[in-house]
């Protein structure tokens, strides 16, 4: 039994009138918690500790009361039954001020507890290991830990819950400017934020349940936390955050700094997004130029400055206000050029000192530093909102290897050609449907997009390439999806257009083929469709 250091009271406690007199402490992330354990003993407040959190304690020090002495119950079952007792949840959950649940503490003589600073087993982490088991993935699913969470914050009117160190600080802060006490309305600030962990930790465990089963299982559960508040949405009368899914290997912003510019907008990660996918596409040093979430310029040459040079040749009028995204570092001069163009974002793997000096001239412009060298894993689905739920879909990632495409002209691309086919492939699979893009020598000179009719998107392709000055003849064109009529294929071989990529699969192909096959152009299908909606 309870060695009743200090009797229950009987006093009737009002919300806002709670001290924390008794603390239980139980944690696996032990980052910070001895200086807490320490401040919180420096106000007088008894430390209540289980197995591995009561020995740091003890070493560091501290006086530390056993969980089994204040429950009168020692620990079992190699640790799995420690906190889980009527004792210690009473103590929690206690309404104290209601008479009767005060006069039941006092008659089985339970000690009331103010403030629980719980955290998890690292289930996630464990989970994301390599070659991990299945035994060790069950032991880290943490059941007392849970538990203690959601009765403390189901009673915050009564008692403090602590789930992250980063929190240490600011509570002690609070209980030493306020005697002891802490305010309701840090208790219900701390409560959502254990609410929120504890909602996390369910969705992993969840979700690794789940994933055993099938890839798209009955239930879906997604926890995402909030990485950063935005100034408003796509409009200004629209509120934005953006939040960043649990558990994924890396997310948009992961490991990538701002170091100059205005706040990141709701439409500058869009667009993010769209040119990090581009770039990643490439070995070669690449560049892209992204507006309103379409490449309007992309390249790939020996440096990096040609390919910028030559992207930014593709579209130059579209380009003014892009968000330019690399996949090499940015010098001196390349940065000068920048610098010479109204430029929203830039987004690199390095700057030069000069570069960056000469960037950060434009108070605006806001350059980011993208150290993430992780990819996205294979199996990562991509989600779409719509009233009221979500569509999931697997990522579109890759492209087909040129040993599966289907020649099916009687003329055969080149060497070269093909080169160019690959290349305006991968830049073809991220522009908005119906998509169309023309290029040449590892460069778009014309791309269209985002048109009801194929035969359209044609069009302004080669009207952009008209206005950019860029000679047609003798570029490649990519299709995101069939030709369903030979129109749009007659239209690029009049301009000039000396070989074509698309999927096949229209009941015209055959149709298709043969306008191919009477100019002499090769046709390559690849099988597999690119849409992006």
């Amino acid at each position: 039994m309870s060695d009743q250091r200090e009797p229950a009271t009987t006093a009737i406690e009002a919300p806002d009138e709670v001290r924390v007199r008794r603390a239980l402490l139980t944690v696996s992330d032990k980052r910070g918690i001895v200086d807490f354990a320490r401040g919180l003993a420096e106000l007088g407040v008894e430390i209540v500790s289980t197995g591995g959190t009561a020995q740091e304690l003890r070493r560091a020090g501290l006086d530390v009361r056993a969980v089994e002495d204040y429950t009168g119950f020692p620990e079992i079952l190699d640790g799995r039954v420690k906190t889980l007792n009527p004792r210690i949840h009473a103590g929690i959950l206690a309404v104290r001020s209601d008479p009767a649940h005060a006069e039941t503490l006092r008659q089985l003589g339970i000690e009331p507890i103010d403030l629980v600073c719980v955290n998890l087993y690292p289930f996630e982490r464990v989970v994301a290991r390599r070659g991990v088991s299945d035994r060790e993935v069950i032991e880290n699913i943490d059941i007392g830990g849970p538990t203690l969470i959601r009765a403390a914050a189901k009673n915050h009117a009564f008692c403090a819950v602590v789930v992250s160190p980063e929190s240490y600080d600011a509570v002690l802060e609070e209980l030493r400017e306020q005697d002891g006490a802490i305010s309701f309305r840090t208790r219900e600030a701390l409560a959502a934020e254990a609410f929120a962990y504890t909602a996390r930790y369910e969705a992993a465990i969840s979700r690794w349940f789940s994933g055993r089963e099938e890839e798209f299982p009955q239930h879906a559960t997604f926890a995402f936390e909030k990485v950063l508040d935005l100034a408003y949405g796509e409009n200004p009368h629209q509120r934005a955050a953006y939040y960043a899914e649990v558990g994924t290997r890396s997310h948009l912003l992961s490991m990538v700094s701002k170091l100059h510019g205005r706040d990141l907008s709701f439409n500058n990660l869009l667009d993010l997004d769209s040119g990090r996918r581009v770039v990643e596409e490439f070995e070669l040093p690449a560049a892209v130029i992204i507006k309103h979430n379409n490449p309007c310029g992309c390249a790939v040459a020996a440096n990096l400055r040609d390919a910028f040079e030559k992207a930014l040749e593709c579209d130059p009028q579209s380009a003014f206000g892009g968000v330019y995204c690399f996949n090499r570092s940015v010098d001196a001069a390349l940065a000068k050029r920048l610098h010479e163009l109204f430029v929203e974002l830039v987004f690199a793997p390095g700057y030069d000192d000069e570069a960056l000096e000469l960037l950060m001239r434009k108070p605006n412009v806001r350059i980011l530093w993208n150290q993430e060298r992780r990819r996205a894993l294979a199996g990562e689905h991509d989600f779409k909102r719509v009233r009221g739920g979500i569509l999931v879909q697997d990522r579109d990632s890759g492209l087909e290897p040129r040993e599966q495409m289907r020649v099916v002209t009687t003329a055969r691309p080149t060497e070269e050609q093909w080169g160019d086919l690959l290349f305006a492939m991968r830049v073809c699979k991220h522009v908005r449907s119906n998509a169309i893009v023309l290029a040449r020598n590892g460069a778009t000179v014309g791309i269209g997009a985002g048109q009801m009719s194929r035969v359209d998107s044609v069009r302004i392709a080669l009207e952009k390439a008209r206005i950019a000055g860029l000679d047609v003849a003798g570029a490649v064109m990519a299709s995101d999806a069939f030709f369903p009529f030979p129109d749009g294929p007659e239209l690029a071989m009049e301009a000039g257009v000396s070989a074509i990529i698309q999927p096949g699969g229209s009941q015209r192909d055959p149709e298709v083929i043969a306008a191919c096959d009477r100019r002499g152009v090769p046709m390559v299908f690849t099988q597999r469709r690119h849409f992006k909606h």
